[in-house]
C-alpha cells in the first residue's frame, strides 16, 4: 500500500502523509504551484479596446457561456497581442455599479495562483463597462462531460480526481482568505489541456449588484442561504456535496432525494449504471459518506477543504494521466498534420503563400462582391474600387510596394470592408520586410472574420518573421484547427 501510495502521489501531484497523520503538500504540488506562478504574467488591467481586438469585436463565433447570447454575463473565448488565449467574462451592465469595488474584488482574485484554478489574469473596467480576463479551457465543462457526453462517460478514476482537485482548489483559496465560492456547480469546473479539472476563478466574485450567489435550483441551494441570503464558507461545504452527488450519479440529483437514497440504503439508484464494475464498496461508501457530511442541514457540521483532501487523498488508486482517463489527446488535439498552407508558412515560404492566397482570390469575402457592385453606381466608389483592382494587379504582378499603396487608399475610403484586402496588404508587408505592420494587419483581418483560417496564418507567418516563435507556434496550431473546421463543413 505504501508503495502504491507514493506512485500515486508522484502521478498526480497531491499530497503525502506525514508521521503524525496530518495531509501536507508533496514537493511536486509545491514545484507545480511555483511553475504555475511562474508562467503566468502578473495581474494586469486591459482596455476596452484591446478586449474587443481579442474577441473579434465580441463577436457571436467567440461565445463559449453555457446558455451563448442569453446568458446574463457572457464568456468569450479571446487571443490576447501575445497569442495567448484566454477566457473572457463580459458582465451585463446593471452589474457592479461600483468601479471601486469591482476593482478591488478583481485585483485581489487575480493575486491567487494556483494549477487547481483557472487563473484570473486580468479586468477591465471603463464606463459602464465590466469584464475579467482568464486562462482559457479548451476542453469544456464538467457538466458537458458529466450529463451530456458524446463518445465516453466519464470514468470513476477520474470522477475521483475531479473531487479531490476541487476539494484541494477550495484548501488553497481558503488558505489565501477567499473561502467563500459562489454557485458551486458543475459548470464551473473546466478541463485544461492537459485534461485537469481546475476550478474557474470566476465564481471567486459576486456576479450581481443584488448579491445573489446561487443562480441553481432551490432544491439545491444551501438551507442556511434560503434564510438568510449569505454565502458562508459552510455554504460552498454544501454546494461541493451536491458536486459529489453529480460525481456518483452522473446527473444533478436533488440533495433531498439522495439523502433519501443514502437513508434507504438504496445506493444502487444513486449510483451511475456507467460505472458498473469500476470501482470497490469500500469507494462508493467512502464518497457517499463525505457527501452524506457535506450536506449536513447544520453548517456547523460539514467538514472544511482541509479534511475532504485528507478523505479524497487515499481514494486515488488510478496513475494514468487525466487525458488518458478522458480519452482526449494530450495539449489540445496534439500536433496536427499541416496542410500546404501550414507548411508554408512553418518554412517561412511567402513565394507559395503569395500562390495560394492568389489562387483563392475574393471567395471567403461572405458579401463582398453583392455590396461591392451596389455601389458601383458612384463616382467614389467606382474610384475606391479602381484602387482595389489596381492592387489586386500589382499584387498578381509581386509589385508589393504598389500593391501596399493602392490596397491602403481602397481601407482608408472605410465604406467596403474586405478581410481578403487586409490579409493580401499583410502578406505585401511581410515581402516588404515589414512584419510588424504584417502582423497588424493580420490581427484586423481577425477581427472582421474571426473564424478565417487564413488570419490566423498570416500571423503565423508574422510572428516567425519577427523571431517569436513560441506564440507563432500557438498561431499556427489555431490556424490548422480552424482549417479543419472549415473542411469539415
Amino acid at each position: 500500500m505504501g508503495c502504491e501510495f507514493s506512485r500515486l502521489c508522484s502521478c498526480c501531484c497531491c499530497c503525502i502523509m506525514e508521521p503524525n497523520g496530518v495531509i501536507a503538500k508533496s514537493h511536486d504540488v509545491e514545484k507545480e504551484e511555483a511553475d504555475e506562478a511562474s508562467d503566468l504574467p502578473s495581474f494586469h488591467e486591459f482596455s476596452i479596446e484591446q478586449l474587443k481586438m481579442a474577441t473579434s469585436g465580441f463577436a457571436v463565433e467567440n461565445i463559449v457561456s453555457e446558455h451563448g447570447e442569453k446568458a446574463p454575463n457572457v464568456v468569450y473565448k479571446g487571443k490576447l497581442q501575445n497569442q495567448r488565449q484566454v477566457a473572457i467574462k463580459r458582465f451585463n451592465r446593471s452589474a457592479w455599479p461600483d468601479s471601486r469595488q469591482f476593482l478591488d474584488e478583481a485585483r485581489a482574485v487575480g493575486q491567487l495562483r494556483n494549477p487547481r484554478l483557472t487563473n484570473l489574469l486580468g479586468c477591465c473596467c471603463e464606463g459602464d463597462e465590466r469584464l475579467l480576463v482568464a486562462e482559457f479551457m479548451p476542453h469544456e465543462t464538467l457538466a458537458k462531460h458529466l450529463f451530456h457526453w458524446e463518445t465516453q462517460p466519464m470514468k470513476w478514476a477520474m470522477r475521483l480526481r475531479v473531487a479531490l482537485y476541487l476539494a484541494e482548489a477550495l484548501e488553497y483559496c481558503t488558505s489565501k482568505g477567499r473561502a467563500l465560492y459562489h454557485d458551486l456547480n458543475a459548470y464551473r469546473i473546466v478541463f485544461d489541456d492537459d485534461a485537469n479539472p481546475r476550478l474557474s476563478c470566476f465564481g471567486l466574485m459576486k456576479n450581481s449588484r443584488d448579491g445573489k450567489s446561487y443562480s441553481t435550483n432551490l432544491a439545491f441551494t444551501p438551507p442556511e442561504y434560503l434564510r438568510t441570503g449569505r454565502v458562508t464558507p459552510e455554504s460552498v461545504m454544501y454546494s461541493f456535496g451536491t458536486l459529489l452527488l453529480d460525481l456518483l450519479s452522473g446527473k444533478h440529483i436533488p440533495p433531498s432525494h439522495a439523502l433519501d437514497l443514502i437513508r434507504d440504503r438504496n445506493l444502487e439508484m444513486l449510483t451511475d449504471s456507467c460505472l458498473e464494475g469500476q470501482f470497490s464498496n469500500d469507494e462508493g461508501t467512502e464518497l457517499v459518506r463525505l457527501a452524506s457530511r457535506c450536506l449536513q442541514y447544520e453548517p456547523r457540521e460539514r467538514p472544511n477543504p482541509k479534511s475532504l483532501v485528507s478523505a479524497l487523498v487515499p481514494l486515488q488508486k488510478e496513475t494514468e494521466p487525466s487525458h488518458v482517463l478522458m480519452g482526449i489527446p494530450q495539449g489540445g488535439g496534439g500536433a496536427m498534420p499541416l496542410t500546404p498552407l501550414g507548411e508554408a508558412c512553418l518554412r517561412m515560404d511567402l513565394t507559395a503563400i503569395h500562390e495560394i492566397l492568389e489562387n483563392l482570390a475574393y471567395k471567403d469575402d461572405e458579401g463582398a462582391t453583392a455590396e461591392l457592385s451596389f455601389h458601383m453606381w458612384t463616382n467614389q466608389m467606382q474610384d475606391t474600387l479602381n484602387s482595389k483592382k489596381k492592387g489586386d494587379v500589382a499584387f498578381r504582378h509581386k509589385e508589393f510596394k504598389t500593391a501596399i499603396d493602392y490596397y491602403t487608399q481602397f481601407i482608408d475610403v472605410g465604406t467596403m470592408i474586405s478581410p481578403t484586402v487586409y490579409a493580401r496588404r499583410s502578406l505585401s508587408y511581410l515581402m516588404s520586410d515589414m512584419p510588424d505592420e504584417a502582423l497588424n494587419d493580420a490581427i484586423q483581418t481577425q477581427v472582421i472574420s474571426p473564424i478565417w483560417h487564413i488570419a490566423s496564418y498570416l500571423q503565423a507567418a508574422a510572428l516567425f518573421a519577427l523571431k517569436r516563435e513560441n506564440e507563432a507556434q500557438i498561431a499556427l496550431k489555431e490556424a490548422s484547427v480552424l482549417e479543419e473546421k472549415k473542411n469539415i463543413t
